[in-house]
């Protein structure tokens, strides 16, 4: 009995050791997580904290620190995140999802309806922002808390599907996003340093809020898909009233005092009052934006048609490579865009001291050749090509129009100037758009593509000419006044010395 007891106490007592042993284990393993767990935030946070130094560096560059381009850049940036969380959260509803899988008619539907609208209304936006040129950093901050509020309506419509809550609430994320970005362009003279040109300093905002974006979106589906779009609405809220905050410590010398006079009625921008040298960058934009918009839905009906060479192949060799097969191409086709759109921003803040003139002119004569060359040669890499190279060119036009804009518009109408153009090419994109449709039911990538290079040259054409007629009547009126000039100074200098003309006084 004795014995029995004993050996409970034994087993009792390397139960208790064990339990003590199990205990020490748990515990050091808890603290080298913890450990591990502190290291890597001290590691993350060291590294973010050097990555916000060198992107500081960057923005705050040239002087950018001194006028306030830094923090605009900065603000733009945080902008474009926000939006892109917007944008994904929103995938899924029939405003920002585009049916591609769907019909033709679907398409052009959802072309028609959401972006006709968010057309019409962006040339109000213009005029409305002139009227309030003194306080253009309220006007900014108006625009961000404006949309955080609607993304708290948003994501409380989110969860019982009221799509008409939706629809208004998404197209006026886009109104106030398209506002913000007229009024951040009619401001940039205002912060431009010395050392920087207006097609570098709308260069360095484009690139960042490229960038900004691109890192927006994969983080915004991820959140997406954990926590679900109401959460992901609510945190881009709160973005856009933080930077609304921002907004309102911009500098003090970005508002301009208002100088027309009370009672005047207002000035309204049209492509025919802004001068040649805005109008031909403007038609030149429009032809790329239309090659834009073509593009994109003439490609994308004959990859899901399988009419393009080769996805042709696979669908009729079993044993082909199944790589190219059609989310894959898509995605090929998105990926060479996006480098595209970054190549222009980035070419852009390198061309210091070329005109912009010369640079939209260059845009839409390298898409018209890279158009001819797809055509003669399509293919994969021809594809893939003509996706960077239309990004590209699209990108970099539009940052030399800004420019040109900016430079030969007067500051009282600067921003309707913007809000026209905006309109102009929205609609330009969408018309290229369902003009993509319709020819892709030819299923033919020569016929489309012939097609758009035969317009792509002719608009060219047609500008080059008008260029040349506009340049030859400046010179000649410049001659005129110069032959007027040398004219009235002998006729001045004999006066002067003719003694029997009395002396009059000038001042009467």
């Amino acid at each position: 009995m004795q014995g029995g007891w004993e050996r409970a106490r034994e087993v009792s007592r390397r139960m208790a050791h064990g339990v003590a042993d199990a205990g020490r284990a748990t515990l050091r393993a808890s603290r080298a997580t913890a450990s591990g767990t502190a290291r890597a935030g001290k590691v993350t946070a060291k590294g973010a904290q050097k990555v916000g130094r060198a992107t500081r560096r960057l923005t705050h560059a040239d002087g950018a620190d001194r006028t306030g381009l830094g923090r605009l850049i900065e603000l733009s940036a945080g902008n474009s995140a926000s939006d892109a969380l917007v944008t994904v959260a929103l995938a899924s509803t029939v405003f920002f999802g585009v049916p591609v899988g769907e019909a033709r008619g679907s398409v052009a539907l959802y072309l028609v309806i959401t972006m006709l609208p968010f057309a019409l209304l962006a040339p109000f936006v213009g005029p409305i922002l002139d009227r309030f040129r003194s306080g253009r950093r309220y006007v900014i901050a108006g625009t961000l808390f404006g949309r955080g509020l609607l993304c708290f309506a948003m994501a409380a419509a989110v969860g019982p599907g009221d799509l008409p809550t939706l629809f208004i609430g998404a197209l006026g994320v886009l109104v106030l996003s398209k506002a913000h970005n007229v009024s951040r362009a009619a401001i940039m003279p205002s912060v431009l340093p010395a050392d920087i040109t207006l097609v570098s300093a709308n260069a360095r905002v484009a690139l960042f809020t490229l960038v900004a974006a691109g890192v927006a979106v994969p983080v915004g589906a991820g959140l997406t898909a954990w926590l679900g779009s109401a959460a992901v609405l609510r945190i881009a809220m709160v973005g856009f009233l933080l930077l609304g905050v921002a907004a309102v410590r911009l500098p003090r010398h970005i508002d301009s005092p208002d100088l027309e006079e009370e009672g005047a009625a207002p000035r309204w921008r049209t492509l025919l009052k802004v001068g040649p040298t805005v109008a031909e960058a403007v038609w030149a934009n429009v032809a790329v934006r239309v090659f834009s918009g073509f593009l994109l839905f003439f490609l994308l009906f004959l990859v899901q048609d399988r009419a393009v060479p080769w996805l042709a192949a696979t669908q009729s060799q079993a044993a082909a490579d199944p790589f190219f097969d059609i989310p894959k191409t898509i995605a090929l086709l998105a990926a060479a865009a996006g480098l595209g759109g970054l190549a222009g921003a980035a070419v852009a803040n390198w061309t210091r001291n070329h005109a912009p003139q010369l640079i939209v002119l260059a845009t839409l004569a390298v898409t018209s050749v890279t158009t001819i060359l797809t055509a003669i040669f399509f293919g994969l890499w021809a594809a893939l090509a003509i996706s960077l190279v239309t990004a590209f060119a699209q990108e970099l036009g539009k940052l030399a129009l800004d420019a040109i804009v900016q430079r030969e518009i007067g500051e009282e109408v600067r921003s309707s100037t913007f809000g026209v153009v905006e309109a102009v090419l929205q609609l330009a994109w969408v018309f290229g758009g369902l003009a993509g449709l319709v020819l892709s039911l030819s299923e033919s990538s020569t016929a489309g593509l012939v097609t758009l290079a035969v317009a792509l040259t002719a608009a060219l054409a047609w500008l080059l000419v008008s260029r040349i007629r506009h340049t030859r009547a400046a010179d000649a009126k410049l001659h005129r006044r110069r032959a007027e000039a040398a004219a009235d100074q002998p006729q001045q200098r004999q006066d002067t010395l003719d003694p029997t003309k009395p002396l009059t006084n000038p001042n009467g």
